[in-house]
């Protein structure tokens, strides 16, 4: 044990309450993040030089997008964390299912609620696929990063103990300091993913439809198996096949997924819109 141990801040979860209304860091994290990502988008649309010419979509049709990718997150963010991380808790109490303010969502849920959103929102408006697909991506990485930060504010998905010099004593993880790998998590599978994402971009990913996908699902899945060494797995769960985390087994499909849109769009020619 450290002979220094930085104490946890004393945050309060709840960010503002007004009776029995009550505003949580948390849902403030997902309202930043969409909001902030839908301006990342408009400006990424209106990048007539990122697509080597003209934008298969428009700012209107992002626009129009954003409500249905929102449900798509929302849903299938809750619907995964049921499914992977909890299932006979929620069999038992399926109330509990709705409360979405008691926290308890998916990343791999979400980002697959996400993929059903822009498969069935681009055929209904009749824009490539693939292209609202890499700017959903590019722009996810800003939800991703307050998420992480709203957990640690609310002191949740803490790390493993550890005798490192920046350990923290969480309220709720027991005595001993533990990594604050929420932090972890929202370095790597936020800022350095967002990072590598506009790097990407700027080098003309764009124009080959895809490889912004697949570049965020190989890169998640990198980040977050590394960051699952670190981070305490969920008690229900425990340590599963190999002594592998939940997070990392579900990041394994994520990965191979990515590589398979990386060559995809590697194989064909650049994009070239007139």
């Amino acid at each position: 044990m450290p002979l220094f141990v930085i104490p946890f801040p004393a945050f309060d979860p709840v960010l503002v309450q007004l009776g029995p209304f009550a505003i949580r860091w948390y849902a403030l994290a997902y309202i930043a993040g969409i909001l902030l990502g839908w301006a990342y988008a408009r400006a990424l649309v209106r990048a007539q030089s990122l697509w080597g010419g003209k934008v298969p979509l428009t700012v209107i049709d992002f626009d129009d997008f954003v409500l249905w990718v929102t449900l798509g997150i929302i849903l299938g963010g809750r619907i995964g964390y049921v499914l992977f991380y909890n299932p006979q808790h929620f069999t038992a109490h399926p109330l509990e299912i709705v409360q979405l303010w008691n926290g308890g969502m998916s990343f791999h849920g979400g980002f697959t609620g996400c993929v059903v959103a822009v498969v069935l929102f681009a055929r209904k408006r009749g824009i490539p696929v693939l292209s609202l697909g890499d700017i959903t991506c590019a722009v996810g990485t800003i939800g991703i990063f307050l998420g992480r930060i709203a957990n640690f504010i609310n002191g949740e998905l803490w790390g493993r103990t550890a005798d490192v010099p920046w350990a923290m004593v969480f309220p709720n993880g027991g005595p001993l300091p533990r990594h604050p790998s929420q932090l972890y998590e929202a370095a790597l599978e936020g800022l350095v993913l967002m990072a590598v994402l506009a790097l990407l971009m700027r080098a003309g990913a764009l124009k080959r439809p895809g490889m912004i996908i697949g570049a965020f699902a190989v890169v998640y899945a990198i980040a977050r198996t590394a960051s699952e060494f670190f981070r305490e797995p969920d008690a229900q769960l425990g340590f599963l096949w190999g002594g592998a985390t939940m997070g990392q087994l579900l990041s394994v499909p994520l990965f191979l997924a990515g590589i398979g849109f990386i060559v995809y769009a590697l194989k064909h020619p650049l994009q070239r819109n007139n």
